[in-house]
């Protein structure tokens, strides 16, 4: 009897499939480590390559032997055999792949940084600057390294900075002395060589310091006063992209001391501009058209190279170019978005509204899917190469499918489908964001672009006015000292301004008022370079100062706020106080993490924010998307918000602060409380407290002063608001903020100094703003607010009542508020052949005057008449309580309604308020009616 088939065992005469390898073992990259380094492969803990891991390896190969140089070449080559492994066999994420990079690059930086120190100070002694301190040498890893997205076969660019200048202590007897400039030189050889010079394991990584100053011709270390310098007089725009992404990356005891973080204080302000900064749209289109030349010339009977993933149209570089293009034009004015990783980056350029989130989206597929193909080109042979194998050679065949099944494809044909589609956006969007797809010599043959006419040759296409204005700047010494590349940018924005006069697209007056208000900043290039650069931005301005004259006072002084036209969201939102104060926040933030945040900084980003927000309202005005309610709505409302961002960061920088939120409240007077704040209106408030700390007085007049002066301090970006406190009791005698009982018996006349009837008028219109419960950031959890901050808003209201509905003599009420009147409109005489729509009989103070008297004598039996709700609602609600005949509130509500209309238009004109004296019968009859009705 023969033995059967073991269980489970294949039948007798069937062969066995031989195992599927995986799909790692087609690198041939990974085939020839794994034959090498078949013994160190283990020393490699499992799970993804970790700076503590290294460190284990590392401390293993020196151990059995190995110098500094030869443990870190075989612990570069175990790395990549893992992440060759978890990213084709396992799927690993990519940031996996790239932190395991970045880690290694820096872990052999810092151990090659210690082995260069400990050498040369044995040598040299320790190199030290003017007081005594040592001197330190920063690794500034560039591009890829400093975003921490290092590619698996990347040279990493460096840039070495020193400190200070000065001396090394030398050896004993003073022998060995060198300048440090001289010790550093000997640092980065040393450096280099351990990692970067290629042995029987090859190398660690390739190096690249072409990024520093002067390029291959400078020094390879540098001080950080010779790189101020250059930044100041050499610099060129193309470096700022390079710096935007750097960073301290060794030695290790630098970064966790923080005194590496000097290098900020000079990278910032050469990166990120003040001003808004198209000007860097030239310079990218320039840069990137030398890549594409270069590429061209390299795919130059090679057309497999059209296929660099990298380098070719719609490639990773073009991803990283849109995105740092947006970073650096704006990130001067929004910090938020510094950020170095391009994938972080994306979505912080779409809250910021610079870029649609669909698109942001996209973009970071398209980033993702391309690095990951970047990455198996590189694992199939360790090269430094970004294209596609397409070449139709057997092994290149190979190699393609390889990669598309490494990437979840069946074979070729869908992967090319979907490559070919990112890369289609990519381009696309890049295109868009710099005008249109810009050929370079290498793709059109080395054609020219027709020469850009001078402002001369253009003079006779220009509609008279504007001819006439256009040959004055043929003259100023302004326009003479404009460089070559800045005149061509005006004689081709003059072009097309014309243009569009001549084809009735903008009225003449718009061209000129455009004309007066880039005249005074011509040498602020960028401005400039912005309305050439977007089309749809120079059409909107021209929109918004041909409606209007007063819109080109406002861009005169605050010309950065320019850039809002560009928002596709600009005609289709309204202000929203929670955006506004959570944007401000993260600005903050932002600003903190890099040490930015000093009152100067804080100051102007608060003046920015509000001058943009002010900028939105007025072009929405202008358009006719809101009306004059709307406008007064929204100015109130951001200047509600302004004062709840600034007065938090006043007490939170307040050093003498007593308790984590003040109990402190601002009461806002005429027109903030009123909420019909027009455009540079100023703020009536008043300060008022309740604590019973022995130290709140002196601690809140000092948090009152300091929030007064960040309210109305001129900065160089201008200022917020005047603001008014003569509204507070005993008026400008009395003390700057006071305690709330006090207040309320003034109001309430309870003892001997009370507040006047006036004083009850303008009570009429008071409106709690803030208080305690508005002092914490919206970017933190909410607290509950105590009980002592929740009644002081509830007891302002309760005093508020108890004033305007208090009894009183009706007949002396009358002739108190009757006398007050004739006293303003004696303050504001109006000749006898104009009518003010303010001031005179019939005008806009006699109905505020009828309304405040409304409320004082009727409030107590019409409670309807308690809410501030505004002078014309106020009307409506007086005429259904029976208070005035029928139809006489309505018709003054709707005359006041209008009289706001003609005054407001005829402030964004410039244009005076005063009408001839047959103007506007029909309003001033309706409130002469109404004046009657209430005090005839």
């Amino acid at each position: 009897m023969t033995s059967g088939a073991a269980p489970g065992s294949p039948p007798e005469g069937t062969e066995m499939s031989p195992p599927v390898p995986p799909l790692s073992a087609h690198s041939r990259f990974a085939t020839r480590l794994r034959r090498r380094y078949a013994a160190e492969l283990p020393l490699l803990p499992a799970g993804a390559p970790r700076r503590p891991q290294m460190a284990q390896v590392y401390d293993a190969l020196r151990a059995r032997g190995d110098d500094a140089g030869t443990a870190l070449r075989i612990l570069r080559q175990l790395v990549l055999e893992r992440l060759v492994v978890l990213d084709c066999d396992q799927a690993a994420p990519l940031a996996d792949v790239t932190r395991a990079m970045t880690d290694l690059a820096e872990f052999a930086l810092d151990t090659a940084c210690r082995q260069a120190f400990e050498e040369l100070d044995e040598r040299h002694g320790a190199p030290l600057g003017a007081h005594g301190r040592r001197a330190e040498l920063w690794v500034v890893g560039m591009g890829k390294l400093g975003a921490r997205e290092l590619n698996v076969s990347s040279d990493i660019d460096l840039v070495y900075v020193y400190d200070q200048d000065g001396e090394t202590t030398g050896t004993e007897g003073g022998r060995g002395r060198i300048s440090n400039h001289e010790y550093f030189t000997q640092a980065v050889r040393t450096v280099y060589g351990l990692i970067g010079v290629p042995t029987e394991h090859g190398f660690v990584f390739r190096v690249d310091l072409a990024l520093r100053p002067n390029g291959n011709s400078g020094p390879p270390a540098v001080s950080l006063d010779a790189l101020e310098d250059y930044f100041q007089v050499q610099g060129r725009e193309w470096e700022r992209f390079a710096w935007m992404k750097s960073r301290v990356v060794a030695p290790r005891a630098c970064i966790a001391s923080g005194s590496a973080q000097a290098l900020r204080g000079a990278v910032l302000p050469f990166v990120f501009r003040r001003y808004l900064d198209y000007n860097v749209f030239e310079s990218l289109r320039g840069l990137h058209r030398q890549i594409r030349e270069h590429a061209a010339r390299r795919s130059a009977g090679r057309p497999e190279r059209a296929n660099d993933v990298k380098l070719s149209r719609g490639g990773i570089r073009e991803i990283e170019f849109t995105v740092q293009l947006l970073q650096v034009v704006r990130g001067g004015q929004f910090p938020e978005l510094r950020t170095r990783p391009t994938l972080q980056a994306l979505p912080r350029v779409a809250a910021a509204g610079l870029m649609p989130e669909a698109t942001a989206q996209a973009l970071a597929q398209a980033y993702e899917f391309l690095r990951r193909v970047e990455h198996r080109i590189q694992y199939l042979d360790d090269q430094q190469t970004h294209v596609l194998p397409m070449c139709g050679k057997p092994e290149d065949d190979g190699d393609l499918t390889w990669i598309a099944r490494s990437m979840g494809f069946a074979d070729c044909c869908p992967f090319l489908h979907e490559l070919d589609r990112h890369r289609e956006l990519v381009a696309q969007e890049f295109d868009r964001l710099l005008g249109g797809a810009q050929e370079c010599k290498g793709c059109n043959g080395g054609q020219q672009p027709a020469r850009t006419p001078d402002l001369e040759q253009l003079l006779e296409q220009l509609p008279p006015q504007l001819r006439e204005r256009v040959a004055q700047w043929q003259r100023q010494p302004r326009v003479m000292a404009l460089r070559e590349d800045a005149r061509a940018r005006l004689s081709r924005l003059v072009a097309r301004t014309g243009q569009w006069v001549e084809q009735g697209q903008v009225s003449e007056a718009a061209a000129l008022r455009m004309a007066d208000w880039i005249d005074p900043l011509l040498r602020r290039e960028s401005y400039l370079a912005l309305l050439l650069e977007r089309p749809g931005v120079h059409e909107r301005l021209l929109r918004l100062l041909g409606a209007a004259k007063w819109p080109a006072r406002y861009l005169m002084q605050h010309p950065g706020v320019i850039d809002e036209l560009a928002s596709e969201q600009l005609f289709s939102e309204r202000f929203a106080a929670a955006d506004f104060e959570s944007e401000l926040e993260q600005r903050r933030q932002s600003l903190r993490r890099t040490g930015e945040d000093d009152d100067e900084a804080l100051l102007n980003l608060l003046r920015r924010a509000h001058h943009a927000e002010v900028f939105r309202t007025l072009a929405r005005d202008v358009e006719g998307q809101l009306t004059v309610e709307q406008v007064a709505d929204d100015l109130s409302a951001l200047a509600d918000a302004v004062l709840r961002v600034t007065a938090r960061w006043c007490w939170q920088r307040l050093k003498q602060r007593h308790r984590e939120a003040p109990r402190v409240a601002i009461i806002g007077y005429g027109k903030l409380g009123g909420k019909e704040l027009g455009y540079g209106s100023d703020l009536d408030i008043v300060f008022v407290y309740e604590d019973d700390d022995e130290r709140a007085p002196e601690v809140y007049a000092g948090f009152v002063r300091k929030l007064v002066i960040w309210l109305g301090t001129k900065t160089a970006e201008g200022d917020l608001f005047e603001i008014d406190t003569a509204l507070r009791p005993n008026g400008n005698s009395g003390l700057l903020i006071t305690t709330f009982e006090a207040y309320a018996n003034y109001q309430q006349r309870r003892g001997s100094n009370t507040a006047w009837t006036w004083e009850h008028q303008a009570m009429t219109r008071a409106r709690f703003v803030l208080g305690e419960e508005d002092m914490a950031s919206p970017l933190e959890a909410a607290q509950p607010p105590e009980v002592a901050a929740r009644s002081l808003r509830q007891r302002f209201d309760a005093v508020r009542e108890a004033v305007i509905t208090a009894r009183r003599d009706e007949a002396a009420l009358r002739a108190e508020i009757m006398a007050m009147r004739e006293k303003v409109r004696a303050a504001h005489p109006v000749k006898a052949d104009r009518f003010d729509v303010k001031h005179s009989p019939g005008g806009m103070v006699d109905a505020e005057f009828a309304v405040q008297f409304l409320v004082l004598s009727q409030a107590g039996a019409h409670r309807e008449l308690i809410p501030n709700v505004g002078n014309i609602a106020l009307l409506v609600r007086a005429e259904q309580a029976g208070l005035l005949p029928p139809g006489v509130g309505r018709a003054a509500a709707d005359a006041y309604r209008e009289l706001r209309r003609v005054q407001h238009q005829a402030r964004l004109n410039e244009e005076p308020t005063q009408l001839p004296a047959d103007a506007a019968q029909p309003q001033r009859e309706a409130i002469r009616a109404l004046w009657s009705a209430v005090f005839a």
